[in-house]
C-alpha cells in the first residue's frame, strides 16, 4: 500500500530526468565521470534482477493455469496473448511506416565523447535472459505435468521474494539510473537534438491505444452480437483511475464496478475475467513498448531492427506480457530479456526505454484496464447465448 508521503514513482521519474538534463548540461568531465560510475553499479543490479524476474513470475504464472483448468481459462489467456501479440504487430507496422520520416538519424560523430568512469563493479547475472526464460517454461510445465505441489507452493514463495526485491531495491534505484541516464544524453548533446522526437512518439502512442481499444470492442460486438458501446461506455472512471494509479491492480475495484453496469456483460464472467485480465492483458504497454524500442532503436543505433528479429521479439513479447509482474514499469521489466538478447539494447537504450515507459506508463495502463472490458464481451459471447444461458 503506497504511503501517504509517497510522491508516486512517475513525479520521481520526472524528478529525475529533470535533474539528470541539468546536471548534464552544467557538470564537468571529473562530474560526470562520477555520474557514469553510478550509472554503470545501477545498470548492473538492474541487468543482474532480469534473470530473477523472469523466472519467478513467469513459472508461477504458468502453473497457476492448473488451478482453473477450464476452457474459459485457456481462452482468456490465448485471448490476452493474442491481444498483446497483435497491439505489438500494428505498433511494428507503424514503426517501419512513420520512424523513417523522423529526423533521428544517427548523430554520434557531432556528440561530445564521454569521459571513462571511475572504476567498474561488475555484476554479472546468475544466468543468461534466454536460459532464464527457457528454464521458467519448463520448469512451469514439468510441475504442472507431476502435480508438483510442494515445488509449486515454493515457487510462489519465490515469486513474493523477486516482487520484494523488486519493489524495494529494483523501483527505488530507478530515478537515479534514469536520472544518470539522461544527464549522460544531456552531456552528449543527444538529447536535445532528439527532444522533439520524444514528444511526438508519445503522441503517435497514445493515437495507437485509441485504435487498438476501438478493434478490439469492435471484434467483441462481432463475437458476442451485443453492442460494444454498452460495455465502453461505462469505462471512463477505469480509464481516468488507472492514468492515476498507474497500476492494473489499483484500479480493478473501479474495474469491476464500471464492468458490472453494463447491460450485455455477465456478472460471473466479468468476476472472471477481469481480475485475470488486470494482471495477463497488457496490450497497450505492449504496444507502447514496441514503437519506442523502434524509436531508440533509430534514435542511437541508427537502424530499425529487422523484420526477422521483429517478429521473434513480438512472439516472445506476448509470452512475457502475461507473466509480467504487476508493479509500474512491470513490463518493461518482464521484457529486459528481449530487449536485451532479441534486439541487443545495451545500457544506454535500456535506461532510455525505461525512462521513456515510465513517462507515459499510466495511459498504457489505461488502455490495458479498458480493453479487458472488451475480452470479457468475447468471453460472453462464446461461452454464453443470447439470453446469457451458458452454452
Amino acid at each position: 500500500m503506497k504511503k501517504k508521503h509517497d510522491i508516486g514513482l512517475i513525479t520521481k521519474m520526472i524528478i529525475g530526468i529533470t535533474i539528470g538534463v541539468i546536471l548534464g548540461l552544467v557538470v564537468s568531465e571529473k562530474a560526470m565521470m562520477v555520474i557514469l560510475t553510478i550509472k554503470e553499479i545501477l545498470g548492473s543490479l538492474v541487468f543482474f534482477s532480469v534473470p530473477l524476474v523472469i523466472f519467478g513470475f513467469i513459472t508461477p504464472a504458468i502453473t497457476s493455469l492448473k488451478n482453473n483448468a477450464s476452457k474459459m481459462l485457456g481462452t482468456m489467456a490465448l485471448m490476452c496473448y493474442l491481444s498483446a501479440v497483435g497491439a505489438a504487430t500494428m505498433s511494428a507496422i507503424a514503426g517501419y511506416i512513420i520512424i523513417p520520416h523522423f529526423n533521428i538519424a544517427s548523430q554520434a560523430a557531432e556528440l561530445q565523447k564521454l569521459p571513462e568512469v571511475v572504476f567498474q563493479l561488475k555484476i554479472d547475472p546468475i544466468m543468461p535472459v534466454m536460459t532464464a526464460l527457457v528454464l521458467a517454461i519448463f520448469t512451469g510445465v514439468s510441475v504442472i505435468w507431476t502435480k508438483a505441489e510442494m515445488v509449486d507452493k515454493l515457487l510462489n514463495e519465490i515469486q513474493k521474494m523477486v516482487l520484494a526485491i523488486v519493489t524495494r531495491i529494483i523501483v527505488p534505484i530507478l530515478p537515479v539510473f534514469i536520472a544518470a541516464t539522461f544527464s549522460e544524453l544531456a552531456y552528449t548533446g543527444s538529447l536535445t537534438k532528439q527532444l522533439p522526437v520524444f514528444l511526438k512518439v508519445i503522441i503517435i502512442v497514445l493515437i495507437g491505444h485509441f485504435i487498438w481499444l476501438t478493434l478490439l470492442y469492435t471484434i467483441a460486438g462481432v463475437v458476442s452480437k451485443k453492442n460494444p458501446l454498452e460495455v465502453a461506455k461505462h469505462y471512463l472512471p477505469a480509464y481516468l483511475t488507472a492514468v492515476g494509479t498507474m497500476s492494473s491492480a489499483a484500479t480493478l475495484p473501479v474495474a469491476l464496478k464500471c464492468a458490472h453496469k453494463s447491460k450485455v456483460l455477465i456478472p460471473e464472467v466479468v468476476d472472471f475475467a477481469i481480475p485475470l485480465g488486470a494482471t495477463t492483458h497488457l496490450c497497450g504497454s505492449v504496444l507502447t513498448e514496441t514503437f519506442f524500442c523502434f524509436t531508440i532503436s533509430k534514435m542511437l543505433y541508427g537502424t530499425l531492427p529487422s523484420v526477422g528479429t521483429v517478429i521473434l521479439f513480438i512472439l516472445l513479447f506476448g509470452i512475457f506480457a502475461i507473466g509480467a509482474p504487476g508493479v509500474p514499469g512491470g513490463t518493461v521489466m518482464a521484457s529486459l530479456a528481449i530487449v536485451t538478447g532479441v534486439l541487443g539494447f545495451d545500457a544506454s537504450g535500456v535506461g532510455l526505454l525505461i525512462a521513456i515507459f515510465a513517462l507515459q506508463d499510466s495511459f498504457g495502463t489505461a488502455c490495458n484496464v479498458t480493453g479487458d472490458g472488451a475480452l470479457a464481451l468475447m468471453l460472453r459471447g462464446m461461452f454464453y447465448d443470447q439470453n446469457g444461458n451458458p452454452k
